[in-house]
């Protein structure tokens, strides 16, 4: 019996998206950047590192823009924390979710990879989320639950991405209309993780340029190609978006 190749469902790489201007995280951020932020004395950026590494992966893509010099300083000054690392230099112009992962496509564009928010923690599996992706071979893969916030990404019964709601003001943008395949009529709201398995087969589909969300970048894929959920409900997870969800991420993780 041949021995199963595992090469092909291993992931070695992510991009950690760290340049944003981390404007609700002041006065933190007037002096430094989001991602240096400490939570029991490591920053995000470490612990996220950190937190990959776990799952085998040991290069590094991080996008800078917000105090770049300090972040880089930080990577090199420890070594990568353990990873070889990458810069994405946005200096020149931050391009938010969707522009940064369009500008990191050189580093990225040979094998699949993670991407995640560097103000993201959290206990999931992340091999059960790497094994979905691979199980479905989707473009793209994103770890969402079911807690309550007030953007959603709606889904319908086979996990697909169908479209977009906020709760707060009702808009709702669709990519596709649920009801006309196996998936059902039926639309499911999920929060986002901030945390995605992507195939490099959607750089060339990336139609947009500039600055633009990755929230924009999969609705408008969503309407021909498969964008998947990963429900990690039962796991944990902060957004240390805001200076008072420090304390909170520092109970959860020590």
């Amino acid at each position: 019996m041949n021995n199963p190749d595992h090469s092909t469902t291993r992931i070695t790489q992510a991009m950690i998206l760290a340049a944003g201007l981390g404007t609700r995280f002041k006065p933190w951020t007037d002096r430094h950047p989001k991602a240096l932020a400490p939570v029991n004395g490591k920053s995000l950026l470490q612990r996220n590192i950190e937190y990959l590494q776990q799952y085998g992966i040991s290069e590094v893509v991080v996008n800078v823009h917000h105090f770049a010099g300090q972040v880089i300083e930080a990577l090199t000054a420890n070594n990568g924390w353990g990873c070889r690392f990458s810069i994405s230099d946005e200096t020149a112009e931050v391009l938010e979710t969707g522009g940064g992962l369009k500008k990191a496509r050189p580093f990225l564009e040979d094998k699949p990879f993670v991407l995640m928010n560097v103000d993201i923690l959290t206990d999931m599996d992340l091999s059960a989320l790497i094994a979905d992706h691979f199980r479905h071979r989707p473009l793209a893969t994103l770890a969402v639950t079911d807690r309550v916030t007030s953007r959603y990404f709606l889904f319908d019964d086979r996990d697909e991405l169908c479209g977009w709601r906020n709760a707060t003001t009702g808009q709702e943008r669709m990519a596709r209309i649920p009801g006309a395949g196996a998936g059902g009529a039926t639309l499911v709201q999920k929060a986002f993780s901030g945390i995605h398995v992507i195939d490099p087969a959607i750089f060339p589909l990336i139609t947009r340029d500039g600055k633009f969300s990755v929230v924009d970048l999969y609705l408008d894929l969503a309407v021909r190609h498969a964008i998947r959920a990963h429900d990690h409900s039962r796991t944990r997870l902060i957004d240390v978006g805001k200076p008072e969800s420090v304390a909170q991420a520092e109970t959860l993780f020590h």
